[in-house]
């Protein structure tokens, strides 16, 4: 019995050890694999939310960069933009265009704002009071213009916004750093309206020194701050940089209140600083959950199961090892998928930055000093909407390419149905496809020039064929408008003979040549098939898309 005993108390022994030794590692893990989870959720979060804030300061830029007119006190200021606003599809809103009226130009401006159908059209205060413009010394800011109209913003307009405790150093501080400012949050629309922000853009007339007006867009704080994700980790808290010591949230229903920080209360798990309208805002995370009493729930558990089985310490052995290695490999997939996603988010951001570089040339270059705005402004669209469709295009085919005839489709170029196209099948990569998408919309669009001599439409044949024996082989495409000459078409715009001449050969690697022969007009461009189809770019691409497996 004794001996009975003494391995009985042996056994016992072993399966608290084993128990105790278990609970600790299980609780160990789960703080540190929550811990990981939190931070990196915390990371990407913060993440998108500057991605959506670079993406709205951008829209104020572009929005401001495209904004020409010879006159500001129009009640349509914001027409020519509408196209432009809508296409990045933020969700703003109201767009608003404030102009700098000196005294002398309140009448006018009361005339224009009749004219554009507004209920209220008087130069009003911004608490919605007449002024007098024979006590005015100096000039001031007045909403002429916004988007979209209806019966909540129409009576809007009029309204003069410099002496604003929040919309008045905004402007102020906009026009002396002319740049787009963002001001402190303040309610929309009218004042228990939603809590949001207003980025303004100052628009400065070509060789002027001071600000015309601004181009402002109002968004709520709650989509800005991305806190309507019932599933994730934490909630979301911004700084509140009107008063110190207090914090902006937002509900379910995404209403945004106000709340002082307890000092007392749970400390915020993370915090981290985004960066909008030249100012930086801080954001708090807090965890919803408890992750050291969770993991000391799951220790318990494991414990009572360990001292609950202690005849069976081989057993509970090999469940204790097995529930390591379990946990191990969890560990092991999502540092690998951690990794994983840092090199997408890498990829994504280089191509984001190539794409935007070539909108910024293609803006550049379209919008130059001196041309029709109104030429510009449809070539402008069709040529963001080229890059739009192949970018379209690449991601349905998850950036592996793109076949070469799905370029030639009606919603990329114009006068699709003019155009003869025959050639081999083949799939181009991610950067041939985005050069070649412009210089068919280029060549396409300068093919309109109403009927030839011989009174007929242009007719266009495309072709191409790949020669030669690998590793050598030639891509050679040919562009042939018939029934032209060089009397009856359009000439290329400067834009579309740099990309003509030197983008889209240089981009492939290749030489081009163009020509009128006595029928037709040419154009040939000649490439290695290495660098069209680009197998290192698809043999990068298809890494990024494999399952994540452990060690």
């Amino acid at each position: 019995m004794v001996r009975l005993g003494f391995i009985i108390g042996f056994i016992a022994l072993i399966g608290v050890l084993l128990s105790g030794l278990a609970a600790y590692r299980v609780h160990d893990q789960e703080l540190t694999i929550d811990g990981i989870a939190v931070a990196r959720a915390i990371d990407i979060h913060a993440s998108l939310v500057q991605d959506r804030l670079t993406e709205r300061e951008l829209l104020a830029r572009v929005a401001s960069g495209l904004f020409r007119a010879p006159s500001v006190i129009k009640p349509s200021m914001l027409e020519p933009l509408r196209s432009a606003i809508y296409a990045f599809k933020t969700d703003f809103v109201v767009v608003g265009w404030i102009a700098r009226l000196k005294p002398d130009e309140l009448e006018s401006a009361r005339a224009a704002l009749a004219s554009g159908g507004f209920p209220n059209p008087t130069i009003r205060d911004f608490e919605d009071r007449p002024l007098d413009a024979a006590a005015l010394n100096h000039s001031i800011d007045v909403l002429i213009d916004l988007e979209p109209r209806n019966e909540e913003t129409k009576g809007l307009p009029g309204r003069s916004y410099d002496q604003d405790p929040v919309r008045g150093p905004m402007l102020a501080r906009a026009m002396a750093e002319k740049r787009s400012v963002v001001s402190d949050p303040v309610p929309l629309l009218r004042p228990n309206g939603p809590t949001g922000v207003i980025i303004a853009a100052p628009v400065i007339p070509e060789g002027a020194d001071s600000p015309a007006g601004f181009v402002t867009f109002s968004y709520q704080l709650a989509s800005l701050m991305l806190t309507n994700d019932n599933m994730s980790l934490f909630s979301v808290a911004l700084r509140d940089p009107r008063q110190a010591g207090s914090e902006l949230i937002a509900n379910d229903e995404g209403v945004v209140s106000s709340r002082i920080a307890d000092p007392e209360g749970p400390a915020a798990s993370a915090a981290r600083t985004v960066s909008f309208g030249g100012r930086d805002w801080q954001l708090s995370y807090y965890a919803k959950t408890n992750a050291v009493r969770r993991a000391r729930q799951t220790a318990a558990i494991v414990a009572a199961i360990g001292l609950a089985i202690t005849a069976m310490v081989c057993g509970l052995f090999g469940y204790v090892a097995y529930n390591n290695l379990r946990l191990s490999r969890e560990i092991q997939v999502r540092i690998g998928f951690e990794r994983r996603l840092t090199a997408v988010i890498d990829e994504l951001n280089h191509r984001v930055k190539n794409i935007l570089a070539v909108i910024q040339s293609i803006v550049t270059r379209t919008l130059r000093h001196g041309s029709d705005i109104d030429v510009a402004r449809e070539l402008l669209i069709g040529r963001i909407h080229a890059m739009s469709n192949v970018v379209s295009l690449l991601s349905e085919s998850q950036w592996q390419g793109v076949k070469l005839k799905g370029l030639f489709e009606a919603r990329a170029i114009p006068h699709a149905e003019r155009i003869a196209v025959s050639g081999p099948d083949i799939a181009v990569s991610a950067r041939a496809a985005q050069s070649l998408s412009l210089l068919f919309f280029e060549l396409a669009s300068h093919s309109d020039e109403g009927l030839s001599l011989v009174g007929k439409h242009p007719h266009i044949v495309v072709t191409w064929t790949v020669n030669g024996e690998e590793p050598e082989t030639i891509f050679h495409f040919r562009w042939e408008e018939f029934n032209t000459s060089e009397a009856t078409r359009r000439p290329d715009s400067d834009f579309g003979v740099i990309l003509l001449d030197r983008v889209a050969p240089e981009a492939l690697g290749g030489s081009s040549k163009r020509y009128f022969t006595d029928v037709s007009y040419v154009y040939e461009l000649t490439a290695p098939m290495e660098t069209v189809i680009d197998m290192t770019e698809r043999d990068r691409t298809e890494k990024f898309s494999k399952p994540v497996r452990p060690a």
